[in-house]
């Protein structure tokens, strides 16, 4: 018996033919191709508007590609003419570096109605007196024991050779006067280059001290002019844009300032705890080496390197090599410490900064610009961050140039001169 549900089951079941009778309707099948050929997919089926939307998205991603090509060509513009007038910038950056840490000083001398030049150039002199007076205290102690120190060099060194003759390097007499005649063949065939290099660093040290000498004379006009350049900036702008000028002015001032407060708490940290280790081990020098390492926290990289060389050689030829070894833990158990937890949390919290944009601002700082370029990094890093929070204010209908009091700064003057006020802000005072 045939199935009933077949003719429901079957698409490929014939349709019987209708009779052609009155009031009789002819059953057609719709034109195509039979159903058991039709092929389907699960993807939606194209709205109407599907290509004028492409074409829109299309638009809008080629102009903002288009505006990211400008803004990069611009940054790479300005990095190469920044590049061509670094030596102009950098006794700038230094000069004013100076001046955050000098200026608290004069400010004191001129609200006591010292002139201002009197009072910036005192303020200067002491400070160039403060760095003799360090270098008068410190020289003595150095060459009373430099004479100890010269004499434990050669028991230093054979001590190193007697180890590396021995266990677990096993390296004989013959192999170690090898390599030492070695190393005396190679400088004498490089003598030209080593020459050459000598002049280039030569060359680098006189131009490090004009740097110097250009920075400590701009740090004069700096102190002797500090309130004058804020209103200087916001008179080559306008009433509206004084404001903001002025702001970010004191914002790069304040952030530039905590800047140098931090890195010198740093330093002091790295200072203290090196020279309390060299103290209990009772290296010499321990003074000099402590003052170089706070110094030398002022210099990342090489600086930490340096001061830290310099307290395991002393400790080596002056207390042993096992002291030497302990002093070695000590160096690198505080730098560790102070480059991957202590500034950044520092430095962080001072300059509202992440640590780790920290750590990343000082790598890629010192791979573009050396150490220059990590000393620099971190300032910059926290200068473009206080740029980015005001124009992300200003876009939210936010007013940051008004300070914490409700006050901010606005341009009154005539021809004869302009200065800044600090007046009442209004609610609907409209920005740039």
């Amino acid at each position: 018996m045939p199935d009933p549900r077949s003719d429901e089951s079957t698409d490929a079941s014939p349709v019987p033919a209708a009779p052609n009778g009155p009031g009789s309707t002819a059953v057609r099948r719709p034109a195509g191709p039979a159903p058991d050929e039709v092929s389907s997919t699960r993807a939606p089926a194209p709205g109407p508007d599907r290509a004028q939307r492409l074409e829109a998205a299309s638009r809008r991603v080629a102009i903002a590609s288009g505006q990211l090509i400008l803004i990069v060509a611009a940054l790479i513009v300005i990095g190469y003419v920044l590049g061509r007038l670094w030596g102009v910038l950098l006794p700038v950056v230094l000069g004013l570096l100076f001046s955050t840490v000098l200026w608290p000083f004069t400010r004191f001398l001129r609200r006591h109605s010292w002139p201002p030049a009197l009072a910036a150039a005192l303020t200067l002199l002491i400070f160039l007196g403060a760095l003799g007076g360090i270098i008068a205290v410190l020289t003595p102690q150095v060459a009373g024991q430099a004479e100890q120190v010269a004499d434990g060099v050669t028991g230093g060194l054979q001590e190193v050779q007697e180890w590396v003759a021995g266990p677990p390097l096993n390296l004989g007499e013959d192999q170690v006067g090898t390599a030492v005649d070695s190393v005396i063949n190679s400088i004498q065939n490089n003598a030209q280059n080593i020459a050459g290099y000598a002049v280039t660093t030569a060359t680098t040290i006189g131009n490090a001290l004009l740097n110097l000498v250009l920075a400590l004379v701009l740090t004069f006009f700096f102190l002797k002019d500090g309130p004058k350049w804020v209103p200087w900036l916001a008179a080559q702008t306008g009433p509206r844009a004084a404001p903001h000028v002025a702001a970010l002015s004191l914002k790069t001032w304040s952030t530039l300032s905590e800047f140098i407060r931090q890195q010198a708490l740093v330093g002091f940290v790295d200072a203290f705890f090196i020279g309390l280790g060299l103290l209990i081990l009772g290296v010499p020098l321990v003074l000099p080496l402590a003052v170089l390492t706070f110094f030398g926290a002022f210099i990342p990289i090489i600086g930490a390197f340096v001061a830290g060389a310099f307290a395991v050689l002393i400790a080596l030829v002056s207390v042993g090599f096992t002291k030497a070894l302990i002093v070695l833990a000590i160096v690198v158990a505080v730098q560790q410490l102070e480059g991957n937890v202590l500034q950044p949390i520092i430095q962080g919290r001072g300059l509202n900064l992440h640590a780790a944009v920290v750590i990343l601002a000082v790598t890629a700082g010192a791979s573009l610009a050396g150490i220059i370029g990590a000393f620099l990094s971190v300032p910059v890093a926290a200068l473009l961050a206080v740029f980015y929070r005001y124009g992300r204010d200003m876009l939210d209908g936010l007013s940051p140039e008004v300070a914490a009091d409700g006050t901010r700064s606005e341009l009154t003057g005539d021809s004869s001169g302009a200065q800044l006020v600090r007046q009442s802000a209004d609610d609907d005072t409209p920005g740039i």
